[in-house]
Order: C-alpha cells, then sequence, then structure tokens
C-alpha cells in the first residue's frame, strides 16, 4: 500500500503548533521592543520639544527684559538731558534720537541677540555723550562760579570804590557849600531912619514921607568882587510888605518874592557903606522888621522898633 504524504502523526502536528506559537510571540515580542523604543523616542523628541520651546521662551523673557531695561535707560537719558536745560541744538538732536529709539522699541516684533546689542551699544554711545556734555557743564559751571566769584569781588571793589568817591564828593560837596557859604556877603549894623518930605529925620514915623534903611557890607575875602545888587523888604507891624505899586520880584530859593527897594553897589572885599530909601505914607509907630538879600541869599535881617 502506497504511503500518503499527507498523513501526519499527532505528535508532528503538536509540534508544529508550538513552532508556531513560538514565532507569533517571538513577533509579539519584536512589535513590543519597536513600540517601547518608538515610545522612548516619542518621550524624547517630546522633551527635547519642549525643552526647547522652555529655552525659546526663557530667551525671548530675557530678550524682553533687556529691551525693557534699554527703554529704562533711555528714559534715563532723556531726563538727564532735559534736566541739562541748555539750548544747544546736539543736545537736542541727542535727545530725539533717544525718544525715536523708545518708540522704535515698542512697536519692536522680532527680537534677537544682534538687535538687543544693537540698541545697547546706542545706548551706550547716547550715554557716553551725555557724560561728555555733563563734564563740559560742570567746567563752564566752575568756571562761572569763578567769574561771579571774580565779579562779586570787582562789584566790592567798584562798591568801595563809588563809596569812597560818594564820600570824596559829599565832603567836596560840603568844601563847596562851606565855600559858597563863606563866600556870601554879609549885612551888619542895621538901621532904620525916619524922614520927612525934606529928607530931614523925623522922631515920629507917622510923619515920615521916606524910610531909610542903613547898614554896612562887610568885607569878604572870600566873596568875588563886581557890582551885587541889593534887595530890601520892609515888614510893616501889621505884617505886610511895603511895595511899590510896580511890586518887583526878586528869586529867591527858586521862589519869587517882593520887595521894597533895592540898590547896586560896586564890592571890592571890603566894607561898604549902603543906605537903601524907601518913599511911602502912613506908616504907624511898631516894630519893623527889615530883610537885606543878594545873590540868592539873606544876608542879614533885624527887627526895629518905631515910635
Amino acid at each position: 500500500m502506497e504511503e500518503n504524504k499527507y498523513d501526519y502523526t499527532p505528535e508532528e502536528g503538536y509540534d508544529e503548533e508550538i513552532e508556531a506559537q513560538k514565532a507569533v510571540k517571538k513577533s509579539l515580542r519584536g512589535y513590543r521592543i519597536v513600540v517601547i523604543i518608538l515610545a522612548i523616542l516619542l518621550a524624547g523628541i517630546s522633551v527635547l520639544y519642549f525643552s526647547l520651546n522652555h529655552q525659546q521662551q526663557q530667551d525671548y523673557k530675557l530678550l524682553a527684559e533687556d529691551r525693557d531695561s534699554i527703554q529704562s535707560d533711555l528714559k534715563s537719558l532723556i531726563v538727564a538731558y532735559d534736566d541739562l536745560k541748555y539750548q544747544n541744538d546736539t543736545i537736542a538732536a541727542q535727545l530725539q534720537k533717544a525718544s525715536d529709539m523708545i518708540e522704535q522699541l515698542k512697536y519692536e516684533r522680532r527680537l534677537n541677540y544682534n538687535t538687543i546689542k544693537k540698541y545697547q551699544k546706542e545706548v551706550g554711545t547716547l550715554r557716553t555723550v551725555m557724560k561728555n556734555y555733563l563734564r563740559q557743564i560742570d567746567s563752564l559751571n566752575k568756571l562761572n562760579k569763578q567769574v561771579i566769584g571774580e565779579n562779586v569781588n570787582l562789584r566790592k571793589e567798584v562798591s568801595t570804590a563809588n563809596l569812597r568817591a560818594d564820600i570824596a564828593e559829599e565832603r567836596a560837596s560840603e568844601l563847596q557849600n562851606k565855600v559858597r557859604q563863606g563866600s556870601v556877603l554879609g549885612a551888619r549894623s542895621i538901621s532904620i531912619i525916619a524922614l520927612n518930605s525934606k529928607d530931614k529925620e523925623v522922631s515920629r514915623v507917622k510923619n515920615a514921607a521916606t524910610l531909610r534903611v542903613d547898614f554896612t557890607v562887610a568885607a569878604n575875602k572870600l566873596a568875588t568882587t563886581g557890582n551885587r545888587e541889593i534887595y530890601l523888604r520892609i515888614i510893616s507891624p501889621e505884617g505886610y510888605l511895603l511895595a511899590t505899586k510896580a511890586m518887583p520880584t526878586f528869586l529867591f530859593n527858586g521862589e519869587k518874592l517882593g520887595y521894597s527897594a533895592s540898590r547896586e553897589i560896586d564890592y571890592q572885599n571890603e566894607d561898604v557903606s549902603v543906605s537903601i530909601f524907601y518913599k511911602g505914607s502912613g506908616f504907624v509907630a511898631g516894630a519893623y522888621k527889615v530883610e537885606l538879600y543878594s545873590d540868592g541869599y539873606l544876608i542879614g535881617s533885624a527887627e526895629l522898633p518905631m515910635r
């Protein structure tokens, strides 16, 4: 009988099944290893991604902090430039540049290391320029203080000189006044005489037609020589000025004064006896006041009784 090649014993079938199961288990083990490896790779990639993302965020945060620091520095520089209070086109340009940089930083979206370094360099340049200005201004302030000190000393010297000049001028003025006063004519020995119509002396003033005032202009070596006008004022006992119808006047201390009569004399630094006459009527008894003026000065006065 021919042997069937497809016939097999139970033992052979069992062995094949065991081999098949082993092959499946081996395949599953291989898949598991692959899955585990993929899982490990995925986890590593995830960790790397998150790490890189975190680092990027940290870097951006640091760049943003640098940007904020630059903005703060720029604002400080603007305040410093503004505090200089100095009318200068160059300073104004630097101030405008700092303001423009702040505006650029506000709208800067692509922050990177090079951009930050660029801004930091420009801020450093602005700060250096400002320091130079501060040094110049400090030097100017020192020079200004020195000039002010010199001006103060000069003012003191000028003030002292002016004070001395004022004192000298005052003394000169006083001396001039003394000389002027010393050169004023003086009248002494003043008397009043009543005369009738025939120019005879009378004892009763009511009988007088003329009043004669006699006096002596004293010698004064300081007075200038030449012709002098003497003005006579006679004040009646009633207190009014005896004057003519013409009511003549002369200047005394800037004011016009009426006078009774006048006379011109030739003065040569020697005593001069002078008589001045006043014609009138209606004289009454009492005390008559006599005043004599010349060159704008009162040179003599007296109060004389008349019977």
